[in-house]
């Protein structure tokens, strides 16, 4: 992602369905370069885009993200509570349809641990893996790191090659909350 009004004004949003709101996304910057500021309130959409990233070439993603205003006190792994105030999808695609898809769902925490993973309680073909948590980084940027290609052996059992796309969304739809986060520096690296 390069986080410019240009791409921002490209890329696919997707509402969520059965959400009152758009997430709303806005282009800022700081001395690192452009951001994307999320502000989600009772909302959800994600902004995606389809890209091939080739995991035998570089596996890692690294994501430099900051929450504002988390999301204290919900059960993220219930569908009650199945909120996140800053996530990265990895999409694979395995089927015909969306619905077949397969997805890692990297996720800012505000309620479990760095490493805590479960299955979406809505799909078991997406899963949560807690990468970032505001009990530790609460209003500040963090930079983290994870294996993509590794990941979707662990949750899915697949030996994946490549990606076929990747989103990112904040989102209060289901904790009808509100949410602030920031997204920059999006990128996949050898190591």
């Amino acid at each position: 992602f390069d986080f410019t009004e240009k791409e921002l004004s490209q890329l696919d949003v997707r509402k969520v369905r059965g959400a009152d709101n758009n997430t709303v996304y806005s282009i800022g910057s700081n001395e690192n370069g452009n951001f994307l500021k999320a502000v989600a309130d009772n909302a959800a959409s994600g902004l995606g885009k389809e890209i091939k990233i080739d995991l035998n070439k570089t596996p890692y993603i690294n994501i430099t993200w900051k929450i504002e205003k988390d999301l204290s006190g919900i059960k993220e792994n219930t569908k009650k509570g199945h909120d996140f105030a800053a996530r990265v999808f990895a999409v694979k695609k395995t089927g015909a349809t969306p619905l077949s898809n397969r997805a890692i769902n990297y996720v800012f925490s505000s309620n479990n641990e760095i490493g805590f993973n479960s299955p979406s309680p809505y799909t078991k073909k997406s899963v949560d893996n807690v990468l970032a948590s505001t009990k530790k980084n609460f209003n500040e940027w963090v930079t983290v790191k994870a294996n993509v290609k590794e990941d979707f052996k662990r949750f899915h059992d697949l030996d994946v090659n490549e990606i076929d796309g990747l989103a990112i969304m904040s989102d209060t739809d289901n904790s009808k909350m509100k949410a602030i986060a920031y997204f920059q520096n999006i990128y996949f690296s050898e190591n």
